[in-house]
């Protein structure tokens, strides 16, 4: 599912509700993943659905998504990531803002995976935020795989962040706990603003469990005490008078949650973020790789 947007030169996110623990979240597959802390080895079969409704509506064959879905596991698996915030592209460069590569934004944590025979493998499950399809200024917390996660994808190109050991196994902590879905707020907005409650995309609600993870804390108040404190948003360059006319006309466009200039939280500032107060944190942009 892709959400609409009024305005193309605003980025693209998606978001979800809340549910008492994390690993009981909705699935997009009959398959299931738990996560694991130990080895970050990756299985060599692919756990795409050979009817995958995504893939008929992608821009590449479902070849070409299960071969990055791969290659996208194991450069994380060679990096021994047990947690990485990764990103996707939804929209061609020509149309995607100054500043903000990549418009989708969540966790891809190595994971145990029991397919629907009951096999398990090792992999990535991606924890991701979906904007509702039917109600667009709402969202939910999703479990997925990475040939889910792709298959929208305008561009074969993947953000990651890998954080040091030591945050990832707290990550890891958190996304375990009712923290993960507790701190998601399912008033969706593409445009919200990572510094006040009210309205969340999928880049702030992020932001919030990797500064739960780093204060140690699962109070909102502090985390965006920490967030005004350390974290420098993304300006939304769009006229203020336009804003609150799309805002009067498109559910998903609120400004509710932007007292002054629109900004928001991207995968580039917590990239930014992490690179200063995670010292050891690493970024990559991973595209497809030849045989």
């Amino acid at each position: 599912m892709k959400p609409t947007c009024l305005i193309t030169a605003l980025l693209l996110m998606s978001f979800n509700f809340a549910f008492a623990d994390s690993n009981h979240l909705p699935l997009k597959t009959g398959m299931t993943a738990t996560p694991n802390a130990s080895s970050t080895d990756v299985s060599d079969e692919s756990i795409a659905s050979e009817d995958h409704d995504e893939f008929k509506r992608s821009h590449f064959t479902a070849d070409q998504i299960i071969e990055f879905s791969k290659q996208f596991e194991k450069a994380l698996s060679e990096k021994g990531a047990l947690v990485a915030i990764v990103a996707r592209m939804d929209e061609p460069e020509s149309k995607r803002p100054e500043g903000m590569r990549y418009t989708e934004v969540a966790f891809a944590v190595h994971s145990l995976i029991t397919t629907s025979g009951g096999e398990k493998i090792p992999g990535y499950a991606i924890y991701a935020l979906q904007q509702e399809e039917k109600r667009k200024d709402t969202s939910r917390l999703i479990q997925e795989f990475p040939v889910d996660f792709f298959s929208n994808a305008a561009v074969l190109e993947a953000g990651i962040i890998i954080p040091t050991p030591k945050l990832q196994q707290r990550l890891l902590n958190v996304i375990n706990s009712p923290t993960y879905s507790t701190l998601h707020d399912p008033h969706f907005s593409l445009i919200a603003n990572p510094y006040t409650l009210g309205s969340q995309n999928d880049a702030e609600h992020t932001l919030d469990v990797i500064c739960a993870a780093l204060y140690r804390t699962s109070n909102i108040k502090r985390i965006k005490a920490n967030e005004i404190a350390y974290f420098k948003a993304q300006p939304v360059k769009i006229n203020l008078i336009r804003l609150k006319l799309d805002s009067l006309f498109s559910s998903e466009m609120s400004s509710s949650d932007q007292p002054g200039s629109p900004e928001t939280a991207t995968f580039e500032t917590i990239a930014s973020f992490l690179q200063k107060f995670n010292k050891g944190s690493e970024v990559l942009h991973f595209i497809p790789q030849g045989k």
